[in-house]
């Protein structure tokens, strides 16, 4: 039987790896493993539940022993070639013209193995950069691109909560985040309010979201007319978490009730909604009024053939009276043709 533990390394990568029952391994003990072609040292950030990894235990990394004195002087020494390597790539991607943002090289315990880590905005061609690396490194090079999130991870940082970031502290896959995670749990959609340190959505939107939905299936929506102990009002805000609204009344004071002693007025039976709603309702929004009691031109598709005809005819046995009541007879004229 063995154990598993999430090693980090140097360069902010995360590892997982098995060790023997029998191998006395504490969180941040620094552990030689064995991965690939290559030996490699980490330190111990906790141990793993075999049930929930999804590799196969037998593929992942195997841990050798406890870091000696000698594999941390190794280590240490492999350091100072980390950041001659970083000058190097540096100068070859200036001169190349490269558009990438080199952020840490690191060394396998045994320099079988240097890998560099860039961030870029979009695909980068570093094939050239690659041939001019291996000829002045005998070791293998592995250039990996990460992401802005990955990036704040190496950094690390304090986030709004006070507490360490959660991208550098355990966090080793980004879930999808979007938006609409944030309306949901009513937040304001201030980007300082919803962007993390790397300048993404937060990665802790994902966390509550499913908390949230199920609070918001026996709360009333903002923007919704209720009925108060109060009075008839409108839903302006409200708390998920408490389980409170905020009324507006009609007399614009704002109250707050719990969200199971109002009832929602919906839209066919708002008579007793508030007169400013009502006056928003009834009037359309070119601010025109309209018209109770004048009856259609057109009713039932029919028309009114009778008054349109005496109209008609009485505008035939004035035409010597007024000219201004020409185009009105013209008009009403067309609109008996329409009719029929």
């Amino acid at each position: 039987m063995e154990r598993i533990f999430l090693l980090k390394l140097e360069n902010g990568a995360a590892v997982e790896a098995r060790a023997d029952i029998n191998l006395e391994i504490s969180p941040h003990d620094a552990c030689v493993f064995t991965k690939d072609f290559y030996t490699d040292m980490g330190i111990v950030c906790r141990e793993l539940d075999p049930t929930k990894i999804k590799s196969a235990v037998p593929t992942l990394p195997q841990i050798q022993r406890i870091a000696t004195p000698e594999d941390l002087a190794q280590a240490e020494e492999n350091q100072s070639k980390n950041r001659t390597a970083m000058s190097t790539t540096q100068t070859l991607v200036d001169q190349l013209g490269l558009e990438m943002k080199l952020i840490n090289a690191h060394s396998s315990l045994d320099g079988k193995l240097m890998t560099i880590q860039f961030s870029a905005e979009g695909r980068v061609d570093f094939r050239e950069l690659i041939k001019e690396l291996t000829r002045t490194r005998c070791s293998r090079i592995e250039l990996r691109q990460i992401g802005v999130r990955d990036e704040t991870g190496i950094y690390g940082g304090i986030g709004v909560c006070g507490q360490m970031l959660c991208c550098s502290r355990f966090l080793k896959e980004f879930n999808s985040i979007n938006v609409k995670m944030a309306k949901e749990q009513d937040l304001s959609l201030t980007p300082a309010t919803i962007s993390g340190a790397c300048g993404r959505l937060k990665c802790c939107l994902k966390y509550e979201h499913d908390g949230y939905t199920e609070l918001a299936k026996g709360m009333p929506r903002k923007g919704e007319f209720c009925e108060t102990l109060d009075g008839p009002g409108r839903i302006t805000d409200r708390n998920l978490l408490t389980g409170k609204v905020s009324v507006t009344l009609e007399n614009g004071n704002v109250n707050q009730y719990s969200a199971d002693t109002v009832k929602i007025v919906h839209n066919s039976d708002r008579k007793n909604a508030p007169a400013g709603a009502k006056k928003a309702q009834e009037h359309p929004k070119n601010g025109k009024a309209p018209a109770e009691n004048t009856p259609h031109p057109h009713k039932n598709g029919k028309g009114e053939k009778g008054d349109s005809r005496n109209e008609k005819k009485h505008h035939n046995n004035g035409q010597g009276g007024q000219k201004n009541n020409a185009p009105q007879s013209q008009q009403q004229s067309g609109d008996t043709g329409s009719s029929k």
